[in-house]
């Protein structure tokens, strides 16, 4: 707290001096004695007070005051309490493993404690000393959940397989928990997706979202249908309270305007969903990339010629249009300074390395060569319409061919010009980059593209605007970074290199990107 914010908070305390019930646990006093807190402690971080009292919840800096009575903390054996609550997959593997690679660069020895089924904590204690130095404390159950328990009060961080819903937004608000969609308020961990998965058994390779969509609506209900043998499809889906469930609904269920049937079987855990349709010939799942285990995971394809498999590089461009970031909520509250270590440590390349081999999808950009990036300028030229000139071709084929592409590419909510969740999470991820003079004496292009919808020259104009949007954002976020080491611009090709066919909405949806190009 800055010497101004806290002489403001000692003369609201003045004011208020002495005129606090007796059912407060503590009384902060200041230094000179001169101001006087009584509350109930909420919370103490190893630097700052957290106190509820009449006048609303004050947060106090420590050196600052003097502690009295039964709620103070020991200063000497104070453990910081962190309290994480949600998604049982991030609970269970990814979050634990962070938490271990975190403690083993800071020279921390991890225990665990297992209070029950959902519960357990994981303690650091210092090497040197042998002192605990932190508690993390994880409820691993689903993401309602999670936001039920920050709400009251019961965690610090939420573990999100979805975006948070209006409704919670606006309570969190109303809790003086602070804006939950803002920069400092929720962060992308990792990347997963959404997959259809078939048994290895099944002769089906492929199938488009809205079939997909049709199948689990109960609409389509054999395999025939799909082209598959004369079998009715039994279908299976996670657990309706999970955030992975939500995130299928809303990824594949609403842009096809329809609802889940009633006639699925639920599963508790990724697990054993993935075992039940591995069993199962005539079994249709989805579940996360990441748990996929031992089915087949099915193309996404369309009417044209286009099919988009998930994969490693494709989940990391959102080209594999069936995306489903991993979030991290926590409230306009200071955390223990261990949890905003842990929190910066996330953001590093040693994490990226540990969230990859957790067998989740990274954030690390990597650089995609043109010989790399199978058909897709030949793909450009088979789908050109009449209004794409062949000098237009020319002109991209001799801008790109000499770069290559970032996997670090950027989209928009449908009917929106919000960046999604995933790309407000790349905007930080190469402002740091640039910050860091990653790219120091290079050339960046940001190139915008688009669906077919509409007048070529139109729709190369929107692409441009977006380029221009992005790279704006971009430079806006890389404070320190000295911008004029790099190269950077914008162009824009309109419909010219497509990634999907355009006759869907999550087939346009896919063509409405800007790439970003280096050199």
């Amino acid at each position: 707290m800055t010497v101004l914010k806290r002489a403001a908070v000692y003369v609201a305390l003045f004011l208020f001096a002495g005129t606090a019930g007796m059912a407060q646990d503590v009384t902060l006093t200041s230094r000179d004695g001169k101001v006087e807190l009584v509350g109930t402690l909420l919370g103490f971080d190893g630097e700052f007070y957290r106190v509820e009292t009449d006048y609303g919840e004050l947060t106090v800096d420590g050196s600052g005051v003097i502690c009295t009575g039964p709620g103070c903390p020991n200063l000497q054996a104070f453990v910081a309490e962190i309290q994480l609550s949600g998604s049982a997959t991030m609970g269970a593997v990814l979050m634990p493993a962070l938490i271990n690679a975190f403690a083993q660069r800071n020279n921390y020895t991890v225990s665990r404690e297992e209070v029950d089924q959902t519960q357990f904590d994981l303690l650091l204690t210092q090497n040197d000393t042998q002192k605990l130095t932190a508690r993390f404390g994880f409820r691993a159950t689903n993401t309602d959940e999670g936001f039920a328990d920050l709400l009251a009060d019961e965690a610090d961080i939420v573990m999100a397989l979805r975006e948070i819903r209006r409704d919670e937004r606006i309570n969190a608000r109303e809790a003086g928990m602070g804006d939950l969609t803002g920069a400092n308020r929720s962060r992308v961990l990792s990347l997963d997706a959404v997959v259809p998965v078939v048994s290895p058994s099944n002769p089906l390779k492929g199938i488009s979202p809205a079939l997909l969509a049709q199948a689990f609506a109960g609409q389509i209900t054999n395999w025939s249908a799909l082209g598959g043998p004369d079998a009715p499809i039994d279908l299976h889906l996670p657990s309706e309270k999970s955030g992975l469930s939500q995130a299928i609904a809303d990824q594949v269920m609403t842009p096809a305007k329809l609802k889940f049937s009633d006639d699925i079987i639920r599963h508790a855990l990724p697990s054993d969903l993935a075992d039940a349709v591995a069993r199962d010939t005539f079994a249709l799942g989805i579940t996360s990339y990441a748990e996929q285990r031992n089915t087949q995971v099915l193309t996404l394809s369309g009417s044209c010629s286009f099919a988009l498999n998930a994969g490693r590089r494709t989940i990391k461009t959102e080209d594999y249009p069936l995306t489903a970031p991993m979030f991290l909520y926590f409230p306009a509250r200071r955390l223990p300074l261990i949890a905003r270590e842990f929190l910066a440590f996330t953001r590093g390349a040693e994490a990226q390395n540990v969230i990859r081999r957790a067998g989740f999808v990274d954030q690390s950009p990597e650089e995609i060569e043109v010989d790399a990036q199978g058909n897709r300028f030949a793909n450009a030229i088979t789908m050109a319409g009449t209004e794409i000139s062949l000098e237009e071709l020319q002109r991209m084929t001799a801008t790109l061919t000499p770069m290559a592409r970032l996997t670090t590419s950027f989209r928009f909510e449908t009917g929106s010009i919000r960046l999604d969740a995933q790309s407000r999470s790349n905007v930080q991820q190469l402002a740091r980059s640039l910050e860091q003079g990653t790219y120091d004496a290079r050339q960046m292009l940001f190139v915008g593209f688009s669906d077919g919808q509409g007048a070529a020259n139109a729709n190369r104009n929107i692409a441009l605007r977006r380029a221009e949007a992005v790279l704006r954002a971009v430079s806006a976020a890389a404070v320190t970074a000295n911008l004029e080491r790099v190269q950077l611009g914008v162009d824009a090709f309109g419909e010219a290199l497509p990634m999907a066919c355009d006759d869907s909405a999550w087939g346009r949806q896919a063509n409405r990107r800007v790439e970003v190009w280096v050199r």
